[in-house]
This record gives structure tokens, sequence and C-alpha cells, in this order.
């Protein structure tokens, strides 16, 4: 597809009013359908832009949701070319962002309690069915019938990783109902039962020092994905170390996850330090920039801080590089500067890529600067007022397309929700800090952090 330019700006201003009219005078119905003001005047300001980015990426998760389990599905393809895998399937880590941006949705005022509580409820009765793998739910689950769909030919059993993002979203929603009413208690007593069911240690392989992102019944340890070493799985150590009922040691942390210190680099990019080792691949010696958001949706970098990182200066740099990357453009893509930015893995020309500096491909992926608000809020700012005011044909119902390219004039009207779903979670985490409250009030969450040597000093 060509990329064009029309002039949508009096739908946008339309959905905003919509959104301001549900805040302040209805809620929305269970399928939210926002009418939209015709000739509509009206002046989009950086307010107006989060509402609307924040209310279209929310709204992916809720009319967008798959019917039956009301989880948020893998893809959603506006062409609906659905080759790469079928409509109706469900991801667990996307699912997760998905639960914590519903509680935006709440806050919002786009539906009302009550009516995130229905669809927690679906949710969690269809996750208390739903195949697991000694406590951790797969991949991809087929949101009708809720059984595993493999991911790959051997992944075909628990993902740790997954689920570690699916449990994010469960705690934190914990934490927003555990001082309301009867039948919200009841929501988390079911909350507390899947997440102390689930056997973090069981996945160190038989006492390894390390914990394995997959298991299947099928193919045992086949996969052979011990994490260790910066990536995004941040949480999954920090979760697995706070479980009460199937916890890992320190030590597993430090020598599996830290590497015994190899973790921790000296090295600088774009005269920002890297903090920790990006080192899975030499030539890109940063990471895509969903390591700076999935485990941060809820685990809050500011103050944060172990033998190993300040980890608001890792999260804060690792952006700062992207931006910085972009404006000095080596390859001389075109479009590339300081309000077009921001590379992480996403839809690519050729299928799927993992784009970052030094693995660059000319392609951009909106969530990259959008989910980093917390981070660079001057820079993502640019990104988000250039899109919507110059490249509205690269926006959709869901909110910015997951990729595109000025460079080889590429785009897709299609979504994952594993990339819309930080927009709005961090970009409330920007503003108000909810999710970081919320999930770092958990006391579990607390207890692991402590027992794994973090210091924190809640600088929201």
């Amino acid at each position: 597809m060509k990329l064009i330019n029309q002039n949508k700006t009096i739908v946008l201003m339309a959905i905003v009013l919509s959104i301001f009219s549900c805040q302040n005078n209805t809620k929305s119905t269970e399928n939210s359908d926002m009418a939209l003001v015709k000739d509509a005047k009206f002046d989009l300001t950086e307010n107006h832009l989060l509402d609307t980015i924040q209310f279209q990426t929310f709204n992916y998760f809720w009319d967008g949701a798959e019917p039956n389990s009301g989880m948020a599905r893998e893809r959603i393809h506006l062409d609906n070319d659905y080759s790469m895998s079928p409509e109706n399937i469900v991801t667990t880590g996307g699912s997760g962002f998905g639960l914590m941006a519903i509680l935006v949705g709440v806050e919002r005022g786009w539906i009302t309690r009550e009516q995130a509580f229905k669809r927690y409820t679906k949710v969690l009765d269809f996750l208390e069915k739903a195949d697991r793998f000694h406590g951790a739910w797969s991949h991809w689950i087929d949101g009708e019938t809720g059984k595993m769909y493999p991911f790959g030919k051997k992944d075909n059993g628990g993902d740790l990783v997954e689920t570690a993002f699916l449990v994010q979203g469960l705690l934190t929603v914990s934490e927003y109902f555990k001082n309301g009413s009867q039948k919200e208690q009841k929501l988390i007593t079911k909350i507390e039962q899947l997440w102390k069911e689930v056997e973090w240690n069981w996945y160190t392989k038989e006492g390894e020092d390390v914990l394995y992102w997959h298991w299947s019944p099928e193919y045992d340890w086949d996969m052979n994905f011990p994490v260790g070493g910066y990536n995004e799985c941040l949480i999954m150590y920090v979760l697995a170390a706070a479980s009460p009922t199937y916890p890992i040691s320190k030590k597993v942390y430090e020598k599996g996850w830290a590497r015994n210190g190899d973790i921790v680099s000296k090295a600088s990019y774009y005269n920002e330090e890297l903090i920790l080792d990006y080192f899975e691949h030499s030539d890109a010696p940063v990471g895509p920039l969903f390591w700076a958001h999935y485990s941060y949706l809820g685990l809050n970098p500011k103050g944060l801080s172990d033998q190993y990182a300040d980890y608001w200066k890792l999260t804060q740099n690792h952006a700062k590089i992207h931006y910085k990357y972009a404006i000095h453009n080596p390859k001389n893509y075109k479009g590339y500067g300081d309000d077009i930015w921001g590379f992480t893995s996403s839809y690519s020309i050729n299928g799927y890529a993992g784009h970052r500096p030094g693995d660059d491909l000319g392609v951009i992926s909106p969530t990259a600067a959008l989910s980093s608000f917390p981070y660079t809020p001057k820079e993502s700012m640019q990104m988000l007022t250039n899109l919507y005011k110059n490249h509205d044909s690269l926006i959709g119902e869901y909110g910015p397309f997951d990729a595109f390219s000025f460079e080889h004039n590429w785009y897709l009207p299609r979504y994952l929700a594993i990339d819309q779903g930080p927009i709005p979670v961090m970009i409330e985490n920007y503003r108000t800090g909810l999710f970081w409250n919320l999930f770092m009030n958990n006391k579990d969450v607390q207890n692991g952090l402590k027992k794994l040597g973090f210091t924190n000093e809640n600088k929201n």
C-alpha cells in the first residue's frame, strides 16, 4: 500500500469530543460504539492527542477483544488477511497488557468499573479452564476452546515469559479492586489462586540456576531457551522470586539472569551509558525498545536499583539512544528525524523483524516511541503530534498501525496486541503513575524485589 495523506482531522476531533462526552455524561455500553460528531472544529492539544491515542489503543482490548474469552486477539488485520494465525487466537502476554489497558478505560471514564469487572470475570473464568503446563499458560490459546495453539512446532506448551506478562496484569487488577465490594473480593480470590498455581521454580529445568522460557509435554525442554542477560524478561525473574508458593532463590537471579555479574556493561552508545549488556547481537549494541516497556508496565523503574543497574537510567538511556540514532540516521533512510523515530520488533517489509539501531531496515514502529513517554516525554510527543497531524493515513480504528516505512513507501493496516498494549499503559504511567503505583504496592512483589536485593525509592 502506498502512503497517502488524507485529512482525518475532523474525525480525530470527533473522537476526542465523543471521549469527553463519555467522561462527562454517560458511560459506554459493553460494545462501546462511540458516535462521531460531524463538522467539529476543535484544536487537538497535547492532552487531547494523549486522550485520543489512549482511547483508540484501549479499544483494541475492549471492542476488539475475542468475544468468547474476553482476551486480546493476537492480531487484528483490517485487511482481513489472517493467514499467519486464525482470528480467534488470543495472546497470553498481550492479554496481560490488555487487562491493564482496560483500567485506563475506567480511569478515563470510557467504561464503568462494573463493566470492567464483568470483563475481568469473563477472562478469569476462561483462564481457569484454559490449558496450563505446570501452572504456566501457552503463548497462544484458542479463544473459543481454551486449548493451547502452537506458536511454533516445538512451542506447544508452557511459556513462562508470556505467563509473567499476564500475571503482571492480573496482580495490577487485584490491587485496583482489593478494597472493593464483596463480589470484587471474589475476583481477587480467583486472581490469587491463578498466581499461586504458577510453578516458577519448576522452570529451572531440574534445579539449574536459570529460568527456562519454554516447556512442552511433547518436546520436553527441546526449545532450550535459558533466559539470561538483559532483555524484556526482568519481570519474569521478579515474579518468580515473589511467588508465595513456587519461588526461585536469589542465586537463580544472580547466576541465570545476571550471568554472575557479566550482565553489567561499561559501554556507551550515542554518548549514553548502556548500563547493562544487550549482548544478543554484537552488531546491535542496544535492544529493540520493547525491552524498555514490557517489564516496566507495572515495575516502576524510577528509583529502582540493584547491584547491577539503576533501572531508570537504563530505560531512559535506551529510549534516548533510539531517538539520537534516528536523528543521526546513518543509513540515510527517508523520514527519520526528531519526530519520526523508534525501533522495535514488529511487522516489517518481509514479514516480521526485530528492528533496532544497528539492525535497522528503514521501518518505524510507532509503539517504540509512544510507549516511551515516561522516558522521553518531549521526544515522544513530537512523534505523536507528527503522526496525528501530518500522517493520519497511518492511523486506524485502534490507533497507529503496527509499522510503516517512508523509505519503502510501505505500511499495512494491521495491529498486534503486544505492540498496542504498552501504549495506553505507559502513557498513563507518564500522566498519573497509575500502574506503577498499583503493581509496586503488591506485597508479594515487594517481597520479591527485597529478596533479589532491589532498593526502591518510589520516586513517582
